[in-house]
């Protein structure tokens, strides 16, 4: 990865961000990965896995063996969708996995969640062993008097509500040994002046997973989350102007912005019983060098 970099400047007109439009795209997948059949026979959900950090963790996990169903929105991202779910039917003929799927919903609301869930775990045998809630949206708003209830409303909903009700309906299919990761952001540990409403989402993210952590830890099931720091994903220029994009990750201590494929294997990690059996309740930090107090 480059030490430095600036980015073309670039701006989409709305959310949810598109990656078949970025420029350059992201990197889903670091060169020549190592896989080890970490995850094989597991069957995952990653929300929002149709592109930036969530593609990058459905093909890891595919990568790794597991069988991945994700979602995405209908008529927004059915094209990134598309590109995601070819790439894991092409890994999964290399892997053996069963056939991948995207499903389309909009998490926010209870009743979507709920199908969601009763649709993977009745199409892969009545189970998920691991769950990566990583749905999100984000807007610039310079002032709290600019937060409307509305955009209270909309942007807890899709980064609170949906981790929330999604796991409520998950833990029903899933026994010892399965995981939950949950994606937060270094906003929740350093503020984000700009991002008020949405770097207060990622502080409850937090906060929830340490306490369902405690909960779900007499179960053998294992709550955890990757907060990380400025990553190229659809996200970003679909939130900033051009001017900001075009300097995007300046800022921490590595002088760029990481790439979606340098923070999947921490997913991977904290999905592996292998690799972290005695942790829950925590979080890693993919964040460039930002120093932050867990």
């Amino acid at each position: 990865m480059a030490s430095q970099q600036q980015f073309p400047p670039q701006q989409q007109g709305s959310q949810p961000g598109k990656e078949h439009a970025m420029d350059p795209r992201p990197e889903a997948i670091i060169q020549n990965y190592k896989s080890a059949e970490k995850l094989k026979g597991k069957v995952a959900l990653v929300t929002g896995g149709d592109s930036g950090i969530g593609r990058a963790v459905c093909l890891c996990f595919a990568l790794e063996g597991a069988t991945v169903a994700f979602t995405y929105i209908k008529g927004q991202e059915d094209r990134d969708a598309e590109e995601t779910l070819q790439a894991l039917r092409d890994i999964r003929s290399r892997t053996g996995a069963r056939e991948p799927m995207a499903v389309p919903a909009d998490l926010g609301y209870e009743e979507n969640c709920r199908r969601v869930v009763e649709e993977v775990a009745g199409a892969y045998g009545g189970r998920i062993d691991v769950l990566v809630n990583n749905a999100a949206e984000q807007y610039e708003r310079p002032s709290i008097t600019d937060v409307t209830e509305a955009d209270l409303d909309r942007v807890f909903r899709t980064n609170v509500f949906s981790y929330f009700l999604v796991t409520k309906h998950a833990v029903r299919h899933m026994a010892e040994g399965a995981s939950i990761i949950n994606t937060s952001s270094v906003n929740a540990y350093k503020g984000n002046k700009t991002l008020l409403d949405y770097t207060a989402t990622k502080g409850a993210i937090v906060a929830f997973t340490r306490a369902l952590a405690l909960q779900l830890a007499e179960k053998g099931i294992r709550v955890n989350g990757v907060a990380p720091g400025p990553v190229w994903t659809p996200l970003i220029p679909a939130s900033f102007g051009k001017e900001k994009v075009q300097q995007f990750g300046s800022e921490v201590p590595m002088k760029r912005a990481g790439q979606p494929a340098e923070v999947a294997p921490s997913y991977v990690f904290l999905a592996s019983e292998q690799d972290s059996s005695y942790m829950s309740g925590q979080f890693l930090h993919d964040n460039g060098g930002v120093i932050v107090n867990g």
